[in-house]
């Protein structure tokens, strides 16, 4: 199975920004789908931003034009480029990626808190 590391999480204020990073232990270009999740206190864990790999993106409408997801092949990792943050996006966020057998695979996730 697949191994996904989340990397950069941490506590920021209100307005600024953090950059999340994903390395795979498979090859980036080999999934179908990659990208992030979060889970915040007591709530389900939802989308943030999943890129396929023909490059089409989908963004939860909460984070349209503040959150960037992109993908290295050549380095085997998802990057999650977070700007103008809110209190409401504070949760832990979970790397995800589904092979051609529509296997996924998680990390174990990394926390952000922004404060107000």
């Amino acid at each position: 199975q697949v191994q996904l590391v989340e990397s950069g999480g941490g506590l920021v204020q209100a307005g600024g920004s953090l950059r999340l990073s994903c390395a795979t232990s498979g090859w980036v270009s080999s999934f179908n789908r990659m990208g992030w999740y979060r889970q915040a206190p007591g709530k389900q864990r939802v989308l943030v931003a999943v890129i396929a790999s023909g490059a089409s993106v989908n963004y939860a409408d909460s984070v349209k034009g503040r959150f960037t997801v992109s993908r290295d092949n050549a380095k085997n990792t998802v990057t999650l480029q977070m700007n103008s943050l809110k209190p409401e996006d504070t949760a832990v966020y979970y790397c995800y990626a589904r092979n051609s057998l529509l296997v996924d695979s998680w990390g174990k996730g990394t926390l952000v808190t922004v404060s107000s």
